[in-house]
This record gives C-alpha cells, sequence and structure tokens, in this order.
C-alpha cells in the first residue's frame, strides 16, 4: 500500500490540478449532468469510463468524446444489483485500468406528495442514489485502497439539505447520500481516499426540463437563488476537478453547494 500512497503523493506534488493519465468512472453518465461531468474530466486529461443502463446512446456518447480526441470507455450495467457491479468494475479495472476517481452520479425521480408515493418508486430512488452509490463504492474502494488512495465524489443535492414539497424519497435519499459521503469519509479517510459530495442547485437539465418550462417555477427559482438564473450544466466542472483532483488532498467528508447562493439565504 506504501507505493500506491507514494504513487498518489508525487502526482499531488508535481500539479495538484492535473488529471492526466487518471481513470474515472461516473455512473450515469450518458445524458444529462453526468454527460457534462464526464465531458469535464475527460478535457481536464482523465480517462473516463461512463456508464448507463441503456447500450445505444451510452456507445453514442463515447463515440462523441473519442471523436474530439478524448479517451472514453462505456460499460452497461445496473448500480443497484451487486453481481452486476462487481463483474463491471472487474472488467473496468481489466480492461482500462485501476480506478483512481468515481463520481457516484446516477439518479432517478418520481414526483408526488408522501402520501401519494408509492413503495415501488420509493424503493426505485432509495436504491438508485444510496444503494447504488454504496455498492459501487464498496467495490471501488477496495482497489483504492490497496493501491493507496483514491478519489470518491458523490453527487448530492441542495435537497441534501431542505426539504420541499413532493419530492420527499428524493430528498431523503439525498439526505441518506450526505451522510453516506461521511461515513465513506470515517472509514477510508485512513487509506489516502478523499470521499466528498457535489450538491448542484437547479439546474436545467432532462430531469428538470418541465420544472424549467414551467414559467411559475421558473420565476420563483430565479427569485429563490440570489444569481437570479437557474445554472448551467458546465458550472459544475470546476468544483468536480477540484475534487476529482490532488488539490483536494485534505478536503475529506465535505460537500460543495454549487447553487448560485440558493441555500446561503433566507
Amino acid at each position: 500500500m506504501r507505493d500506491g500512497k507514494e504513487r498518489h503523493d508525487r502526482h499531488e506534488r508535481r500539479d495538484p490540478f492535473d488529471l492526466r493519465g487518471r481513470r474515472a468512472l461516473l455512473t450515469g453518465s450518458y445524458r444529462g449532468l453526468g454527460q457534462v461531468l464526464a465531458r469535464g474530466l475527460a478535457e481536464a486529461g482523465a480517462v473516463v469510463v461512463l456508464n448507463g443502463r441503456s447500450l445505444e446512446p451510452l456507445e453514442a456518447e463515447v463515440a462523441r468524446l473519442r471523436g474530439e480526441g478524448l479517451e472514453a470507455h462505456g460499460f452497461p450495467f445496473d448500480i443497484t444489483r451487486e453481481r452486476d457491479v462487481d463483474e463491471a468494475v472487474g472488467a473496468i479495472e481489466r480492461e482500462v485500468g485501476p480506478l483512481d476517481i468515481l463520481v457516484n452520479n446516477a439518479g432517478v425521480q418520481k414526483r408526488a406528495p408522501l402520501h401519494e408515493a408509492s413503495t415501488e418508486d420509493w424503493r426505485a430512488i432509495v436504491d438508485t442514489h444510496m444503494t447504488g452509490a454504496f455498492l459501487v463504492s464498496r467495490r471501488v474502494a477496495g482497489g483504492m485502497i490497496e493501491r493507496g488512495g483514491g478519489k470518491i465524489i458523490n453527487v448530492c443535492s441542495t435537497a441534501s439539505f431542505a426539504g420541499r414539497a413532493g419530492i420527499g424519497p428524493y430528498t431523503a435519499a439525498k439526505g441518506g447520500l450526505l451522510m453516506l459521503t461521511r461515513a465513506m469519509c470515517a472509514d477510508w479517510g485512513r487509506y489516502n481516499i478523499q470521499a466528498n459530495g457535489l450538491a448542484p442547485g437547479y439546474f436545467i437539465t432532462d430531469m428538470t426540463r418541465a420544472l424549467a418550462e414551467d414559467e411559475r417555477f421558473s420565476e420563483w427559482v430565479a427569485g429563490r437563488t440570489p444569481a437570479g438564473r437557474w445554472g448551467r450544466p458546465e458550472e459544475l466542472v470546476g468544483a468536480l476537478r477540484l475534487l476529482a483532483s490532488g488539490a483536494s488532498s485534505f478536503i475529506n467528508g465535505q460537500v460543495i453547494t454549487v447553487d448560485g447562493g440558493l441555500l446561503a439565504v433566507m
């Protein structure tokens, strides 16, 4: 383990923001925020491994990145199934190489008041946001421990900190993901693994497009957010690169909110 730790330390001393040669797995990354985050790491020099359940759009996004001269690979697997996770991460490590960075981004949303939320929807949301992050992180962390370090970034949300009517299961899952991030820090920090969270505010994506097109709701977002607008997905990339790089070598168990100031004000 010492050799691996020394390798990470040397990399951080050379250039703390350098991601060249680092291998990063991002779950749920062929569309939405995950797509933008994967591209952001690839443009910073990382070898990115995209994930999703649907093969065709996954392959299409990998082809787009490669067409721009970026190094990308795609592995379809269900992050909520333990066997699928173990087999897929093993294949990634054999075919692409050891993973230095993991971004748990996969997410799902079902909107309904809690008294109308189905048990099926509850389980789908909690399994994707929490169980999936746990299964993938546990499998990837084993290799990181052996090699002497790594980076885990959990994509949380402003809903990790504050509730909103109609998204109770999502809020519960994102709040749990925040605490899972701190648990990872507590258990894995001694192995030079930094586990942190990235919490977006209101960003226009496939998941939120209907809300963004709702004039009344969009006005509420603009009025509630000091920046006066929705976020652009690419505005998450800077914080992600910080947490994925050696520049965050002494940042652990933290969640960075990128929300235009929304949580900072009443």
